[in-house]
């Protein structure tokens, strides 16, 4: 990956990660474009991630600061000793922070379980579309049916909980971290605003942690993970997703303050009729091609041996 690719596809991650079209399928699609048929890979999807991931926390810098701080404080037991007082009870910020915490729960645990699946099988290009157009169709009609009742303080653990289902099916490329949560949210009845800003707040342990962890086997294994393009391109990739990402936050928000989330259901629609597209016409490889290759390869040793 040349250092132009790589500021493209920071554009791309700060473009799309907090828009529910999914970056992870973006980076797929454009990377397969960029790369002559070459997966950009999963470590370097979830290291710039980072960047974008850093961008939020500087955003929401009071707000996870007043988290910490309550969280913290209750534990300790600044509001009282009993259980009820020292788990945030009365405490909004508390509560919420517990909340987050119950909310990462699905992703860390289907994150591992499923991580070798992750990053081979689940980024198949016709996988991706099919999640593109399916989850679309699911934010557009849960948009348009569901109440604007519930704010960020009407949060439950129950409700926690299944914000966390939703963001755990980001590990598939095309579902999209925002739009799984953002829906769940709808559904649940949270305003578009409300359901955002729990999006993103729920995203920073997951993000962060994922693309750590990347970044210490990218180190650990760089000589022999093919697929990772390389330290100098990850890195101003997510340099560029930072600085971009933090404008996209502010303009979001304003959009989502005023407008529904029609836009974005039908921009993934015709996004997967697009790639569908390109996949039947062989633009693009539904794996990376080199491997596609080393498959097809086998299979005639296989018939000539056979035959």
């Amino acid at each position: 990956m040349d250092f132009f690719t790589a500021i493209v596809l920071g554009i791309v991650q700060a473009l799309t990660e907090y828009l529910p079209v999914s970056s992870s399928a973006h980076i797929r699609i454009i990377g397969d474009l960029m790369l002559g048929g070459r997966d950009p890979g999963a470590a370097f999807t979830a290291i710039i991630q980072i960047g974008t991931e850093l961008a939020v926390i500087l955003y929401f810098r009071r707000d996870i600061f007043n988290i910490l701080s309550h969280w913290f404080a209750c534990l300790f037991g600044k509001n009282g000793t009993d259980w009820r007082s020292r788990m945030g009870r009365g405490d909004k910020w508390a509560t919420l922070g517990w909340n987050v915490i119950i909310g990462s729960i699905p992703i860390v645990i289907l994150g591992f379980t499923l991580q070798n699946v992750i990053e081979t099988t689940l980024r198949n290009l016709w996988i991706t579309t099919t999640v593109l157009l399916v989850f679309g169709i699911l934010l557009w009609v849960v948009d348009d049916r569901a109440r604007q009742s519930k704010t960020m303080d009407s949060m439950t653990g129950r409700d926690a909980f299944l914000f966390g289902l939703g963001q755990s099916m980001a590990l598939i490329p095309g579902v999209s971290r925002s739009g799984g949560t953002i829906t769940v949210g709808r559904a649940l009845g949270y305003t578009r605003e409300a359901a955002v800003r729990l999006s993103f707040l729920m995203a920073i342990p997951a993000v962060v942690g994922s693309g750590l962890l990347e970044a210490v086997k990218a180190v650990r294994d760089y000589k022999s993970d093919a697929m990772f393009p390389g330290w100098g391109p990850t890195i101003v990739a997510t340099i560029v997703s930072f600085f971009l990402g933090y404008i996209v936050i502010i303009g979001f928000l304003k959009f989502v303050s005023t407008f529904s989330y029609k836009a974005f259901a039908i921009y993934r629609i015709g996004l997967a009729v697009v790639v569908a597209l390109l996949l039947i016409v062989g633009v693009l490889h539904p794996y990376e091609q080199s491997a596609t290759k080393a498959a097809a390869e086998l299979v005639t040793t296989f018939s000539t041996v056979l035959g």
